[in-house]
């Protein structure tokens, strides 16, 4: 206040300022608060602020003048908040990475550049990694561990080459500390990886305050891995070219339909598959009929149709019998029996439970075995892995409501 009545002395009353004896006593202030005006303010969280505005009054009784200014503390403090939420960002970040079926998959032809041209739907399921992100005091390399041998946590990993493909797009100095909690088998035909360069791919946009589209993030995606677009996808997509091509397919199968994944200890060399892949062996159906019977009347064993099942059969005849096992265990339980990607994961739609020889037969005491069901995301956010993914029988309900259940 002592400033203020002094500014005011000094600018706003020469006429008093030039006789003191006659201003002496007839120049008075007065502070009082402002008029209150609650305002409400959205930042990175909702609050409600109240003004907090101060207004001084002075006034000369010979001259009857009066000046009025009013001070707005809210202004100044919703000024010095917006700079804090624009500075702060983020530290820390973790993401579901989720992985995908193909629950059909055509090969179509072969490309000048080497690669084959697919016709595919993708569908994201609830089984997936988790991945935590932590910005990193380095200017200079990320660092990434994980719970799982085997993996690697150099550049080689798709997690590195996506954040390296990040920096060089935008610009972006950020590196990070990343823990990779990994669930999804690796050479399972799952997309495992592709999901989690995916998933990197969003966590530094997000640390970067959202400086680049996700359709930026899908197109540039297509550099490093023909399935990483797909996860950028809302989670179903009709996916064409070298798989980087995705139309959005809304809700093409119920989010409610449950399947069994099983995979044995043996992966197949994507390499090895697409080397014994024979064109003229592959089945003639257009792919968009196959869509469009999928869309309109849900999964049949006709409809899921894999062109590289013959080949992933003669690099692992053990699938093939797996495969067939499982149908000739079929009791009415699943809709389609089918492999997944080029394997070797053998999907099951229609029921979570595997057939019991998975777990009698000694043959099969090291396979992976995993319920899941169709995942989606909405746009602007990511996958979220949902509750039900985490319980595998009653017994880890919690006890009101496994009481609710009975």
């Amino acid at each position: 206040m002592a400033c203020s009545t002094h500014l005011l002395s000094q600018s706003l009353y020469p006429s008093q300022r030039a006789n003191p004896a006659a201003a002496r006593g007839q120049l008075r202030f007065q502070a009082r608060p402002a008029a209150a005006s609650p305002s409400v303010r959205l930042g990175s969280g909702t609050s409600r602020r109240r003004s907090l505005g101060l207004r001084v009054t002075a006034s000369a009784e010979q001259g009857r003048r009066q000046v009025e200014v009013e001070y707005d503390l809210q202004a100044k403090f919703n000024k010095l908040a917006d700079q804090i939420d624009q500075n702060a960002g983020i530290t820390r970040l973790n993401l579901f990475s989720p992985c995908k079926i193909n629950v059909f998959l055509r090969i179509t032809g072969k490309r000048p550049d080497g690669f084959h041209d697919l016709a595919s739907l993708f569908h994201v399921i609830s089984l997936g990694d988790t991945i935590k992100f932590s910005l990193s005091p380095s200017k200079s390399k990320d660092r990434l561990s994980t719970n799982v041998a085997g993996v690697p946590v150099d550049e080689s990993n798709l997690i590195i080459k996506a954040l390296n493909l990040y920096r060089k797009k935008t610009g972006t100095d950020n590196f990070f500390w990343i823990h990779l909690d990994k669930k999804v088998p690796t050479g399972a035909g799952l997309g495992g990886g592709s999901s989690n360069a995916a998933t990197a791919l969003w966590a530094a946009n997000q640390f970067s305050g959202c400086i680049a589209s996700e359709k930026e993030l899908q197109e540039w995606s297509g550099e490093i891995g023909s399935d990483i677009p797909f996860f950028f996808s809302q989670g179903a997509a009709y996916c064409t070219g070298r798989g980087e091509i995705v139309e959005d397919i809304r809700n093409p199968l119920p989010a409610n339909l449950p399947m069994v994944l099983v995979k044995p200890p043996e992966a197949c060399s994507t390499a090895e598959v697409y080397k014994r892949l024979r064109l003229e062996h592959t089945s003639q159906t257009d792919p968009l009929v196959l869509l469009k019977e999928i869309t309109e009347n849900g999964i049949s064993q006709d409809v899921c149709v894999n062109d590289l099942e013959p080949p992933a059969f003669e690099v692992l005849p053990s699938l093939k019998r797996l495969k067939k096992r499982i149908i000739a265990a079929n009791r009415g339980d699943y809709d389609a029996v089918f492999m997944s990607g080029s394997g070797s994961t053998i999907v099951g739609i229609g029921s979570p439970d595997p057939p019991a020889f998975v777990y009698d037969d000694d043959d099969y005491k090291d396979t992976f075995v995993s319920e899941a069901c169709f995942l989606t995301r909405n746009e602007n956010e990511w996958y979220r892995e949902p509750i039900s993914s985490k319980i595998t029988s009653k017994e880890d309900l919690p006890p009101e409501v496994a009481s609710v259940a009975d």
